[in-house]
């Protein structure tokens, strides 16, 4: 018998999620007409992981959408994730599925889409965090949004202590940093304990993505010291 060890398809997407230290959410970009060049700028800037979410998109549009995102995301050895929709999920086999804490229950998305896929879930106080941490079921956790986000209308600021206080805990799942991070927040965000962030405008408001992309990301690798 063979003592070889296989890695399986989830087995690596887990691996390069916990190495990942840049991770892009977008809009579809539709006014625009633009998203695969943008995906490919960011995506050549150093972002590893990039989710589509515009809840504007019907499911046709969004699951066409996607094909045009994975095929992107998998030229550049990046992951990709889709946010919510464990159904969208299961019919692009996406190797990254994300989920708040008003979407499915982190069991019932396991029950869909079986051990496979990526799992990770929003989080934003600290016992949801915890809750989070000691859930075998979660791959990774976000916590926010540290400054209110437009694309969060509602959700109240978490702000950076609560950022502090996860940190302090040093978790063994990997956690990212969300909301309202840009290149004059990224220095306090990482000083409070984070090593991996989520962005959205940084990047997709970016005259140059891609120089916006290599700017944060070396700027986290350096303060990491990746």
């Amino acid at each position: 018998m063979s003592t070889e060890t296989s890695v399986t398809p989830g087995t690596a997407a887990r691996d390069r999620l916990a190495a990942a230290r840049l991770y892009l959410c977008t809009d579809a970009r539709e006014e625009r007409g633009d998203l695969e060049g943008f995906l490919h700028a960011a995506l050549a800037g150093g972002v590893d992981v990039v989710q589509l979410r515009d809840k504007s998109l019907d499911v046709a549009r969004e699951l066409e959408l996607q094909e045009l995102v994975a095929r992107v995301a998998d030229e550049h050895g990046a992951l990709w994730a889709v946010n919510d929709r464990a159904d969208v999920a299961g019919l692009t086999a996406a190797p990254v599925v994300h989920m708040g804490q008003r979407d499915l229950p982190v069991g019932a998305v396991r029950s869909l889409l079986g051990a496979t896929p990526v799992l990770g879930r929003s989080t934003h106080s600290a016992e949801q965090a915890a809750a989070a941490e000691a859930d075998p079921e979660v791959d990774y956790f976000c916590v926010g949004p540290l400054w209110a986000t437009p694309t969060k209308p509602g959700r109240a600021a978490v702000g950076l202590d609560l950022l502090r206080d996860v940190a302090g805990t040093r978790p063994t799942t990997p956690w990212f940093a969300i909301g309202g991070i840009d290149a004059g927040r990224l220095d306090a965000v990482l000083d409070a304990g984070a090593t991996r962030v989520v962005v959205v405008r940084a990047i997709t408001e970016a005259s140059d993505p891609e120089t916006a992309a290599r700017a944060l990301r070396e700027r986290i690798e350096e303060r990491a010291g990746a």
